[in-house]
């Protein structure tokens, strides 16, 4: 009988200790980020465990920070199809998103006010279904001329600056046009070159996690 007893105390006092716990703390469940991107998004030609987001959500678990990010990354989209599946994308519960379209507006020459309209559109719905967003930014090449260049360049930060969001300029920094940070065709990065991108916008994203409402 003793032993029995024994054996049905440590249950007793877990049952006990749960009940005890503060509301919700037994449910503790890991921050939802969503990656909403393009094929620098998506990871394109590597495995998905090299992929950004993976790569980042590795990074910031290393920092003691309990997330999960999803990869709404989708090869050859442009703001306006990041738009279009927005709802299906970002699905209710993110706590925050990591926008980064773009590139493949500048790439076919769309004409930036086309561009902003999407990226300001995606940030409002966002915004209206309480989802805070990180805006991480992409520079025009040279070939594409000075008007466009600049009309392009200025998308990024007139947004960010005038919604209020925590905003990393250039996706590809220190990583475009780097032979042995990006894959054979020269425009997507490889894996070190994710790592680079990771480690330089680390601090960016940790700021914007701890800009996020509390769930309590």
């Amino acid at each position: 009988m003793i032993k029995r007893l024994r054996r049905a105390l440590p249950l007793a006092l877990l049952h006990v200790m749960l009940l005890l716990a503060p509301a919700g703390a037994a449910l503790a469940e890991p921050l939802r980020l969503v990656a909403l991107g393009d094929s620098l998004t998506a990871g394109y030609g590597l495995p998905a465990e090299a992929a950004f987001p993976a790569v980042l959500e590795r990074a910031l678990r290393e920092r003691g920070i309990d997330v999960e990010i999803a990869n709404a990354g989708v090869s050859g989209d442009t703001a306006s199809g990041g738009l279009a599946r927005l709802d299906w994308s970002v699905p209710d519960g993110t706590d925050g998103v990591i926008l980064a379209l773009g590139a493949n507006d500048m790439l076919r020459g769309v004409a930036p006010e086309v561009t902003r309209k999407a990226l300001e559109d995606i940030v409002t719905r966002l915004a209206a279904r309480g989802i805070p967003v990180m805006l991480v930014g992409m520079v025009a090449a040279p070939n594409l001329g000075e008007d466009f260049r600049r009309r392009f360049d200025a998308i990024y930060k007139d947004i960010a600056a005038e919604r209020g969001l925590v905003f990393y300029p250039f996706f590809l920094e220190e990583v475009a046009a780097d032979p042995g940070l990006n894959l054979p065709d020269g425009m997507h990065p490889n894996a070190e070159g994710v790592k680079r991108i990771v480690a330089r916008m680390l601090p960016t994203v940790e700021r914007f996690v701890s800009s996020l409402p509390s769930r309590g």
